[in-house]
């Protein structure tokens, strides 16, 4: 850990840690479906795909909606896909067996460091609480998360155990 961090904001992390718990593991190893109005772009090779007119992405338990979005391969290989629109929803259940919810005016998904980003008005709720502010950026595969640190306000909502699970 930081030394330089107060006493203060590591509790608040410690406590935050189980809020965005990890995303469902086994969603990475399914085929990404992805639907939308049109779709603009080259089919092979480096580069991006632009998806417009209510987009949809789904893998596994992962389901992005939004207005817009763009696929970027790189080296042959999906790496990236940027939602946008007001509001970007997405939805995953979690390891646990749990949901967690979303909404961004924008999301970028980086499937190399496997790390999602909402910007915008964003708020990530699950059953043990939620997250809102203006840039959050989240890996799904340690479960570290960072939000605020650009002059924004960060707002974190912990339920007590006895309302886990009715949220």
């Amino acid at each position: 850990m930081n030394p330089g961090l107060p006493a203060s904001i590591v509790l608040l992390l410690l406590l935050l840690a189980p809020t965005l718990a990890l995303a469902k593991s086994s969603d990475r190893n399914q085929p990404m479906d992805i639907e939308s109005d049109s779709q603009t772009g080259a089919v092979q090779g480096d580069g991006s795909t632009i998806l417009s007119g209510n987009v949809v992405l789904s893998q596994g338990s992962l389901d992005i909606r939004a207005a817009r979005g763009e696929i970027i391969r790189r080296n042959g290989d999906l790496s990236k896909a940027i939602f946008t629109g007001k509001q970007v929803k997405m939805k995953q259940q979690l390891d646990d067996g749990s949901w967690m919810d979303a909404v961004a005016d924008r999301i970028e998904y980086d499937l190399l460091t496997e790390t999602v980003t909402f910007i915008g008005n964003y708020t990530v709720k699950s059953p043990r609480g939620s997250n809102s502010g203006q840039r959050m950026v989240y890996n799904t595969t340690t479960g570290n998360m960072q939000s605020g640190g650009d002059g924004t306000r960060v707002r974190t909502v912990i339920q007590p155990k006895a309302k886990e699970g009715g949220n």
